[in-house]
């Protein structure tokens, strides 16, 4: 699972409309959000249709079995939600909430700069993807590097001011 903000742009992709549920314009999302059912904690969705962010409401949602269903707001059938099918799902930056000092979101390690202790660049934070053990880190540079993100053993700092993030990671690994 990656979750990116869009280069230069204040959204963040949280989901992916998957498919459709019924008959009245159901849809199936697929969220990124930690828990997945926070995805439906934002009433404002983003959707992104013919290259363009599109705001939808998001009238009601809620668990079904594994899968999360949503109802938007103005899509009362199965065809009209069927244009949406593949859509990515953003919210705004400001909608997140705060963090706390040492947390941040996937999205505020895209595109910061990966550096050894010994200050070797490796390249930068691409994107992010869960595995069942741990977070993994998707670096570009040179060449692709996939480090697994475990804080205090792998990921020794983070500096969101900086754009840094320093790792303990042998770079002809």
């Amino acid at each position: 699972m990656a979750v990116a903000a869009e280069n230069g742009s204040d959204f963040i992709v949280v989901g992916r409309v998957s498919g459709l549920h019924g008959v009245r314009g159901w849809i199936k999302v697929y969220s990124h959000t930690q828990p997945r059912k926070n995805i439906l904690s934002y009433s404002t969705w983003y959707l992104k249709r013919q290259g363009k962010w599109q705001a939808v409401e998001l009238q009601e949602g809620r668990l079904h079995g594994k899968a999360i269903l949503a109802h938007l707001v103005d899509i009362d059938d199965r065809d009209l939600a069927a244009t949406l099918v593949g859509s990515d799902i953003a919210i705004r930056r400001e909608q997140l909430l705060d963090t706390a000092e040492d947390e941040y979101y996937w999205a505020d390690l895209i595109g910061l700069e990966v550096v050894t202790e010994s200050g070797i660049e490796l390249g930068k934070v691409d994107s992010l993807f869960e595995t069942g053990a741990n977070d993994v880190l998707v670096i570009l540079g040179e060449r692709e590097r996939l480090i697994p993100f475990i804080p205090q053993q792998v990921i020794l700092e983070v500096n969101l001011s900086e754009g840094r993030m320093v790792v303990d990671w042998d770079p002809e690994f």
